[in-house]
């Protein structure tokens, strides 16, 4: 067998249904929109929560609270394993090194040091945070840890 001899099993696959070729094809002359009205133009549609011109649900309802997700802090988060896995002895660990990698991806505020799995090396690591666990990890291996100024440890 080979990826080219492939084919889906009988009548898996149906013929799109064309409209508007005839009336004798069932779907002929208004394309199975009725007659008129918005909905039958081409492009209208009308906007999801919209009611007909009636004030809708979500403005009829009290808007209470307040959601700080929008301020929240994101860290890319690197566990211990893959840490011991991927640098030597004496290394020092930076974001921009984890990176490179490919440990971190994506746009964060900051990585993060996570706990889970065991390091034997003695590392060097600089970033914004590391959990309680990995502290004591790292630093039971010898390592060493250097957080920002600014940044709060746990």
């Amino acid at each position: 067998m080979r990826l080219h001899t492939l084919k889906p099993n009988p009548g898996a696959k149906h013929r799109r249904k064309r409209l508007g070729i005839g009336e004798s094809s069932g779907k002929g002359k208004t394309s199975g929109k009725g007659h008129k009205g918005q909905k039958a133009r081409s492009g209208g549609s009308i906007r999801p929560g919209f009611e007909g011109g009636q004030m809708p649900l979500y403005r009829r309802l009290p808007k209470r609270g307040f959601n700080n997700a929008a301020f929240r802090t994101v860290y890319g988060v690197v566990n211990l394993d893959s840490l011991e896995k991927n640098f030597s002895n004496g290394d020092t660990i930076t974001e921009e090194i984890l990176r490179k990698l490919g440990l971190v991806n994506g746009r964060f505020d900051g990585v993060k040091i996570l706990g889970r799995g065991e390091i034997t090396k003695s590392l060097t690591i600089q970033v914004d945070e590391v959990s309680a666990t990995a502290r004591e990890k790292i630093e039971k291996a010898g390592g060493k840890i250097i957080l920002p100024a600014s940044s709060t440890e746990g």
